[in-house]
């Protein structure tokens, strides 16, 4: 997977989604955009998930649902998203799970793992369990409490505001992510 040539590794001063802050950033949209990519990436990621047995895939609304979709399709699962109302991640639009559902979990770029540990969260409380999680770039590793595969294992440092060494220095502050502080 080649992130820089498709423009998707940017370096620069970037506050992440979040909330710490990194010299580098992986815009996922400019590999989501192109369905020739997205193919072969949920291919890799259903292929790696399939021992897991699901029988639903469940993503985090906006940036998860393209993936999460074409995923579940290489798999032949049905293919639900979490989103948030009134600031609170939950099921909508009739999406359901029940206590025989086998989960798992889609992402694209985990950094905290907060966003795939809201999506376990709404899939537990509905009564689910989940098998595993699944996600393009690891940048960091995090412990969900199941087991997870990612197609690459980036390490990207990234910093508390009142420790980032770029802050310190003044540099002018981007935020591109999709979750605002």
């Amino acid at each position: 997977m080649e992130l820089a040539a498709r423009g998707a590794l940017l370096d620069g001063h970037f506050r992440l989604s979040s909330g710490r802050h990194s010299a580098r950033f992986i815009q996922k949209f400019r590999i989501l955009e192109d369905p020739r990519i997205v193919e072969p990436i949920a291919s890799r990621l259903a292929e790696g998930a399939r021992g897991f047995a699901p029988t639903v895939v469940v993503s985090a609304a906006v940036g998860g649902i393209v993936l999460g979709y074409e995923v579940a399709r290489k798999l032949g699962t049905l293919a639900l998203f979490v989103e948030k109302e009134n600031g609170v991640p939950v099921l909508r639009r009739g999406f359901a799970l029940a206590a025989a559902d086998r989960v798992l979990v889609v992402e694209d770029v985990v950094t905290t793992g907060l966003s795939v540990r809201e999506v376990i969260s709404v899939v537990r409380a509905a009564g689910a369990s989940v098998v595993g999680v699944a996600v393009i770039v690891r940048r960091a590793i995090v412990d969900f409490g199941v087991p997870a595969i990612a197609l690459l294992d980036l390490p990207v440092e990234s910093f508390d505001s009142a420790d980032c060494p770029q802050c310190a220095r003044g540099e002018p502050l981007v935020e591109p992510g999709s979750r605002r502080t």
